[in-house]
């Protein structure tokens, strides 16, 4: 390669997909920033402006972004193959972890220690998501015009509660506009080699052609849509056999289909939905139930969507599909095929239309609009970042006052990950444990 960078081998590759999968907390901000310091900024396997432009495509997409710019670069790296891992092993620790937290929750109720672990981590989830937002938004929002976009996709999602995916194409439409008046602010980063002193050359530089998988074959698309489509079919024909067409599973199989298509704007604008669904139209879970593993979700690796495994778990253990004396298997069968039908659209996605994305890498009619959607990006993730505030810092509203505990422990969070750059694993591990401690002593 032009960077003259040994190429990385596939097992060093899934050696760290699957780290990757363990250390992935604080949903799609978070784990987009661990992405970026891993790949871009310390291995150098990918360069800032190819990371940016995938991460813009995946931000159009319904389905969890981080999960499919993971599939993405291992796609980009290793073909087919290279994709599979790469996304199956940033969400496959997530499902056994929420499978096993989903059982304690059901079997154990509300546990004092495990109220105690979810106090101390939640002001870390903030701190988490506000350090993401600092490092993409120091690298993305370069221009006047690019700070506008974000504060006004600020504004916008908090403030007026108007849809993501309007967000996304007012984004994108001033992108366009953007990169017609001032193209030097809309371009995708800044030159190759400028990007941000001392990262070096990348092994997918700004400047590596695409490899010969990731360019465009018409023959290599209907394949991917073959098999995508007859792996979905196969699985709901397999379910209604068993089950029935009115089954508990095949509804499932069904429904999270139906929700995986319309999660434009990550899990928060798809929750809403599956909340509709699963609590008042199925009857899978109750009202609490579903607060309950939103929490779980937010305190967990892995994509924050991830919460469907919660939620069919629950569905599956309340309705003792296989009978009261298999309540594990049936929660836990029914996790695995939220997750499945969740999942297999967004590597669909990638391996479709990622040739298309390769070709306009270096088009500023392409990476103009994409790049006004990234300054949107920044501007949604603050709000995140507000929403989770909102909940942790005034978990029983503002007229009962702010909790001060949780507020100093996010702003000491903050400080270590953002001056001290202290890893997250033990930062969590610590916060866990000091929040177990308070509450088993009665201080929190």
């Amino acid at each position: 390669m032009e960077s003259g960078r040994v190429p990385v081998s596939f097992r060093e590759a899934l050696g760290f997909w699957l780290k990757l999968g363990f250390i992935s907390f604080g949903g799609p901000a978070g784990q987009i920033a661990i992405m970026h310091q891993e790949l871009v900024e310390r291995r150098r396997w990918i360069s800032e402006r190819r990371f940016l432009h995938a991460l813009n495509y995946c931000m159009l997409l319904p389905g969890p972004e981080a999960t499919q710019l993971a599939t993405y670069i291992g796609w980009l790296m290793h073909r087919t193959w290279g994709g599979i891992v790469a996304g199956g092993l940033f969400v496959l620790p997530s499902v056994f972890i929420l499978i096993a937290l989903s059982y304690l929750y059901m079997a154990y109720g509300h546990v004092a220690l495990v109220a105690g672990l979810l106090y101390g981590v939640k002001p870390a989830v903030v701190a988490i998501v506000l350090a993401a937002a600092w490092r993409i938004g120091s690298r993305a929002l370069r221009h006047p015009a690019l700070w506008a976009i974000g504060l006004a996709a600020f504004a916008a999602i908090y403030l007026l509660h108007l849809p993501f995916p309007a967000i996304v194409l007012a984004a994108a439409a001033l992108g366009a506009l953007g990169g017609r008046i001032v193209p030097g602010a809309f371009a995708a980063s800044p030159a190759h080699g400028k990007t941000v002193a001392g990262y070096g050359p990348a092994l997918i530089d700004d400047d590596t052609p695409p490899p010969a998988h990731a360019r465009y074959s018409a023959r290599r698309l209907a394949a991917y849509l073959a098999v995508g489509l007859g792996l979905w079919l196969a699985a709901v024909l397999a379910l209604a056999i068993a089950f029935g067409w009115d089954g508990t599973l095949t509804r499932m199989g069904l429904f999270f289909t139906k929700a995986a298509l319309l999660t434009f704007g990550g899990a928060y604008a798809v929750l809403p939905y599956v909340y509709q669904a699963a609590v008042e139209h199925f009857h899978w879970l109750s009202a609490p139930q579903m607060i309950d593993g939103l929490a779980l979700g937010e305190t967990t690796p892995g994509p924050l969507i991830m919460v469907v495994a919660f939620v069919g778990f629950v569905g599956g253990w309340t309705r003792a599909l296989f009978g009261p004396a298999h309540l594990f298997l049936a929660g836990a069968a029914a996790a695995a095929v939220a997750t499945f039908f969740t999942f297999l659209p967004s590597f669909l996605f990638i391996l479709i239309g990622g040739p298309l994305v390769e070709a306009t890498h270096g088009d500023l009619k392409f990476t103009a609009p994409l790049t006004g959607i990234t300054a949107a990006v920044v501007g949604v993730i603050v709000s995140l970042a507000f929403f989770f505030a909102q909940h942790v810092f005034w978990p029983r509203g503002a007229a009962q006052g702010v909790d001060w505990l949780s507020l100093a422990a996010a702003a000491v969070a903050l400080l270590l990950l953002v001056r001290f750059r202290v890893g997250l694993i033990p930062l969590i591990g610590a916060m866990a444990a000091a929040g177990a401690a308070l509450r088993l002593a009665g201080l929190a």
